[in-house]
Formats: structure tokens, sequence, C-alpha cells
């Protein structure tokens, strides 16, 4: 019964599919820890508005949402379990991620299907100078780079198969972003203490 819904669902493309969780990649985020990072905090990702192409993904004539609203808090919800699960998430943090995607693609294929995002990240910190009695601050930029990532699936011309694996492609996609990310040295140094 379950899956004559689902099929349904697919043949009508009326309600959207969710993307599946994020899962953290346990052995990037050691590697990340190993560098002995400062505090981050994250700015907003954007584009924050749900109706921005950005954050529609479309399977054929289904569509794909994030169950954060967007996939920019997609991602942003992605990176700020990755930065907790290593101690160094700290919204008050002088140092500060701010994503942009720029790219967000599942194509389902024939036979094989591939994903692709691209997303422009820019890293700033906070610096004070005190003088008698006062604080003037000034913000430092200590990255602005694009990263890249693709994700390839076994697909199908039919949407019954082609479809659930663009969705559970989605996380991997995010989750291969977010290791390019992590091993850059720049990216490491920028966030460093």
């Amino acid at each position: 019964m379950a899956f004559l819904a689902f099929l349904a669902v697919l043949l009508t493309g009326c309600a959207p599919l969710l993307a599946p969780p994020y899962a953290a990649d346990y052995e990037t985020l050691d590697r990340l820890e190993a560098t002995r990072p400062g505090m981050v905090a994250l700015a907003k990702a954007q584009p924050a508005d749900t109706e921005d192409k950005l954050n529609t993904v479309r399977l054929r004539s289904a569509r794909l949402v994030s169950p954060s609203g967007s996939f920019a808090q997609y991602l942003q919800d992605a990176l700020m379990r990755d930065l907790s699960e290593i101690a160094v998430y700290d919204p008050k943090a002088p140092t500060r991620i701010a994503a942009r995607i720029v790219v967000n693609d599942i194509d389902l294929g024939v036979i094989n299907g591939s994903g692709r995002m691209d997303v422009e990240v820019t890293v700033t910190r906070d610096t004070a100078g005190r003088t008698a009695g006062s604080t003037t601050g000034t913000t430092m930029q200590r990255l602005r780079k694009t990263y890249s990532a693709k994700t390839a699936f076994d697909s199908s011309y039919a949407s019954i198969v082609a479809v659930p694996a663009g969705q559970a492609a989605y996380p991997r996609l995010v989750r291969a972003l977010l290791r390019e990310m992590y091993a850059d040295p720049q990216f490491v140094a920028a966030i460093g203490r």
C-alpha cells in the first residue's frame, strides 16, 4: 500500500519529498579537530529565501525540499552540527563563517545520476582595538573561496528508481562539499586560533 502511495506521489508530482538528514563524516572531523581550530560562529547561510531557485531541487516531476525550510539552512545546520561535534561552535565567537550556495543541483540522468554543489565561503574575524575607555572594532576577511563538490549515483530512466536515488544522494553531496572545505589548508588557517 505504501509503495502505491509513493508511486502516486511520483506520478503526480504533488507532494514534495524531504531531503534525508545530514550525517557527518567523522574521519574528516577528526582531522579538522586535530588542527586545533579556534571558536567559530556562523552567519545566516544564503540564499535564505525559500523561493529562491537555489533552494529548489527538482527530481523530474517531484520536488525535493529541505527539512530545515531551505537548502541554505540545511547547509548551515550541517555546519553547526559538525562544528559543535568538535566543540568549536560558539555563536558569539569573533571568527565567523558565511556560506552562500551558488550551485545546488541533482540530475537524475538516465542510467547515472549526479549532483553538484558550489558554495562561496567567507571567513571573517572581528578585531577590537581598545583606547582610553572606548572600543573600536574592525572586521578582517581571512578567506573568500568557492568550494565545489560532485557526487554520482546509480539512476534509471524509471522515476520509481531514480527519484529515491536522487533524494538519498543529497546529504552525501553536502557531506562531500564540507569534506572538501574542512580539508583545505586555507580554510584551516582562516579558522585557526
